[in-house]
């Protein structure tokens, strides 16, 4: 039996379904969430979403309203980890990554389900699928339902946050993880009725105006370019993004825009929020990778071209002890002959 055949048949044996995610939630954890949940509902079984925080406001055109968070209604979380006999641990590798759920995680006694195509798994579930070559956790779902002889099922409302999932995780189908089988998948979802055009349209093409004021003044006021590495830096105090009214997401594209510049070749974001400095990796080329510098240095990790981390230094601290490493990590740019 392959292992996507032996997830179904804990699917069809379970009484009580849990789907959970990581903090910080992204196009991709939402995503592939409720595409699994629409799935399993097809199959003619009940779930339930737990996801440890909310989705930034640009991800509420899809209907999250499934999704419990511990953040606003933790006794239902609760209850749903104490019945759950099933649990699946979608698009993270790690029991910490689910922040305020770590404890109900660990010592849940349903099975668990790892799907994720990060690095370095934890073994903590019961079954792995770990697909570091895949986009997305949302392709993984796809292959879920494919392999497990379901392909029919797919649909619309199942495609559509699966399709969601990969754009977002792949910039856009920019990043080095696409591969042939990516657009594969995508065919498949357009064929199931997904309407590709409107998924860009709700992601794009609802800025706010002070989020465009905060990204401007970020491009405009906070970047900085070592030019010697050819690297990007922007960063923003918990005071500037007031100033801004700032919403959870608005500075989600800053790095990939501090990226698009002419001749970068690594881009970083950083954020005073919540009592700490949130920051964004991103780079072009396997050369650059960031993950070994984020999981080193800012207790965090992810894609070689797409990372996370976090400082608990101020935000003049974190920028110097950033610019201190650059050298440690990137070669210096070849003069142009």
């Amino acid at each position: 039996m392959n292992i996507y055949k032996q997830i179904e048949a804990e699917i069809c044996n379970a009484s009580h379904i849990v789907i959970t995610s990581h903090k910080s939630a992204d196009g991709d954890s939402v995503g592939c969430s409720l595409g699994l949940l629409h799935f399993i509902e097809k199959l003619g079984k009940k779930a339930v979403v737990c996801h440890p925080d909310p989705a930034p406001d640009f991800l509420y055109w899809l209907d999250t309203s499934p999704i419990l968070l511990m953040t606003q209604e933790p006794e239902k979380v609760t209850e749903a980890f104490l019945e759950a006999d099933l649990i699946f641990c979608l698009d993270y590798n790690a029991v910490n990554r689910v922040g305020d759920m770590q404890s109900l995680l660990e010592s849940a006694t349903g099975k668990k389900v790892m799907i994720d195509h990060h690095l370095d798994p934890e073994e903590f579930p019961d079954i792995v699928v770990s697909q570091t070559s895949a986009s997305s956790t949302s392709e993984m779902i796809v292959d879920l339902i494919e392999e497990s002889g379901h392909g029919k099922l797919l649909d619309e409302k199942i495609g559509t946050p699966l399709y969601l999932g990969m754009l977002t995780d792949t910039g856009t189908f920019r990043f080095p993880s696409v591969k042939p089988r990516t657009h594969e998948v995508l065919a498949k979802l357009l064929a199931a009725g997904v309407q590709h055009h409107l998924v860009h349209e709700y992601l794009n093409d609802n800025n706010t105006v002070s989020r465009l004021r905060l990204q401007g003044y970020a491009m405009s006021e906070k970047l900085e370019i070592m030019e010697d590495y050819q690297v990007a830096i922007i960063s923003l105090s918990k005071e500037e993004l007031a100033r801004y009214n700032y919403k959870k997401g608005d500075t989600d594209s800053l790095a990939n825009s501090a990226l698009s510049i002419k001749g970068m070749r690594v881009a970083i974001v950083f954020t005073e929020r919540d009592g700490i400095i949130k920051i964004s990796f991103r780079s072009k080329g396997q050369e650059n990778a960031v993950n070994v510098l984020a999981a080193e240095h800012f207790n965090g990790g992810g894609h070689a071209n797409a990372a996370g981390g976090m400082s608990e230094l101020s935000v003049n601290d974190t920028l110097d002890k950033i610019r201190k490493l650059i050298p440690e990590y990137f070669s210096k740019a070849i003069a142009d002959n």
